[in-house]
């Protein structure tokens, strides 16, 4: 047990864990960067403490700081948000070994299912289906590997077996291009990753990207809370996510969802976490595992009316889950769009100002940020300022809620993605549903001569 977290992370993550600790009674530490010391939640936060510079690697990256941080203030428990270190089993295991409470999987789990070869060994053994590939990672021979990917077919894809965010993959067409694409992949992957192991999966040309939401107790129980599509975005990075998952047959997301929940149990999983699938043709195929909260998980919330960050801090309690499958219900569609600080078409980082900041309301919105008017977005972090959420009776009624969210969402100073998400919310083909993950990409060429608001400058 523990009464007081420190929270190893920043902007709306970093709130909605202080706002989470709060509903439940417990004190916060806001960790902090020194770029971050006007941060919402730094002030919010019972105790606060400076761990380093703005560069990330010295500061929420720094895994000795934080640890510090929390022995010098009483926390009792460190959470780590996403992103920086919350995918980190060898902090996940310092954190244990300093006596404290990891909010998330054990270190274990992590290191299971951060490696993409043993986490679809796993998820095989456990019978969730995958994408076909080669049996574990690629042998060094040239010949073997030539023999590999024949077996899995072509096109193929090279992974690196601790690739993510769309980084350590590339596409193979044919034979002449195999050797010299999985050589590539492999002096990548041990640069950006430490980790050269690659294998091959089939390429799948115009799938859906599609995810389940998981909670596991240390107590043997397991439940899943619906799926999320994330297939509209770009180089891999989401853009908007929702729930439920238009033109799906129930009965398939049921026997998935359940699936999940088993393979939770059966490789002792613990705390909230995500299976990531592609869909195409009615199938699903298993990519990879998300040992955290995502970026998206109000989506969840917001169609299920479950707390999933308190149902993390529960769990790290070593409380048994306080909801069963059966108790789990969806009502209604709810969207999500992320909203950057980015160039609307480039995509292009644009820190700055933001001189005005005002933000959408009225029945069925909800807005996560940490920003402000004058707010300084610094140059060294992701760009991610808010995130814009609609929840409706009906897709379509969500459809026309985040339009109107989207025209009253006003920023002055920066350039954000919210020209972008407007434009998108107009696309037939969006308001359809079921899009697949390269449909974003074909668009925005056709966009080349548009131009982002100028009301957002």
């Amino acid at each position: 047990m523990f009464d007081t977290v420190l929270i190893a992370n920043r902007g709306e993550i970093a709130l909605r864990i202080h706002r989470a600790c709060r509903k439940l009674g417990l004190k916060t530490v806001a960790a902090y960067s020194d770029a971050d010391a006007l941060l919402r939640h730094v002030s919010l936060a019972d105790k606060a403490i400076c761990i380093g510079p703005a560069p990330s690697a010295k500061s929420y990256l720094n895994q000795h700081e934080i640890l510090l941080a929390a022995k010098a203030t009483g926390a009792g428990a460190i959470h780590p948000g996403y992103g920086f270190l919350s995918e980190n089993a060898s902090f996940a295991e310092a954190v244990e070994h300093a006596g404290l409470v990891f909010i998330g999987p054990s270190s274990k789990s992590i290191r299971l299912m951060g490696d993409k070869v043993t986490a679809k060994q796993a998820m095989a053994e456990a019978g969730v289906p995958c994408v076909p590939g080669s049996d574990g990672s690629l042998p060094d021979d040239p010949s073997s590997i030539v023999e590999v990917a024949a077996r899995v077919g072509y096109p193929l894809i090279v992974k690196a077996a601790g690739g993510g965010g769309g980084r350590g993959m590339r596409v193979v067409e044919s034979p002449d291009e195999l050797v010299k694409s999985v050589a590539m992949t492999r002096e990548e992957a041990g640069r950006a990753f430490g980790n050269p192991t690659v294998y091959l999966e089939r390429y799948l040309k115009t799938p859906r990207h599609v995810e389940i939401q998981v909670l596991a107790d240390s107590h043997g129980n397991a439940i899943w809370l619906g799926e999320r599509d994330c297939s509209t975005q770009r180089r891999h990075q989401k853009l908007i996510e929702e729930s439920p998952a238009p033109g799906i047959d129930r009965s398939e997301i049921v026997r998935i969802g359940d699936l999940c929940a088993q393979a939770c149990v059966q490789i002792g999983y613990r705390g909230a976490g995500t299976f990531e699938f592609l869909y195409e043709e009615g199938e699903f195929f298993f990519i990879e595992m998300n040992t955290r909260v995502q970026v998206e998980h109000p989506v969840t919330e917001l169609v299920t009316g479950v707390d999933i960050v308190a149902e993390q801090l529960r769990i790290a309690r070593g409380e048994r889950l306080g909801i069963k499958q059966a108790d789990v219900t969806f009502s209604g569609h709810a969207i999500e769009c992320r909203i950057n600080a980015e160039h609307p078409w480039k995509f292009t980082p644009c820190p700055g100002k933001i001189d005005e900041w005002l933000i959408p309301g009225g029945p069925g919105v909800r807005v996560e940020s940490h920003v402000y008017a004058g707010y300084v977005v610094p140059p060294h972090y992701d760009s991610l300022i808010a995130k814009l959420l609609v929840h409706g009776s009906t897709r379509e009624e969500a459809i026309a809620r985040m339009k109107t969210a989207l025209d009253e969402l006003h920023v002055r100073g920066i350039q954000t993605t919210t020209s972008l998400h407007r434009k998108l919310m107009d696309e037939p083909d969006f308001a359809d549903g079921g899009a697949d993950i390269h449909y974003l990409e074909r668009l925005i060429p056709q966009w080349g001569t548009a131009k982002g608001d100028s009301h957002e400058r």
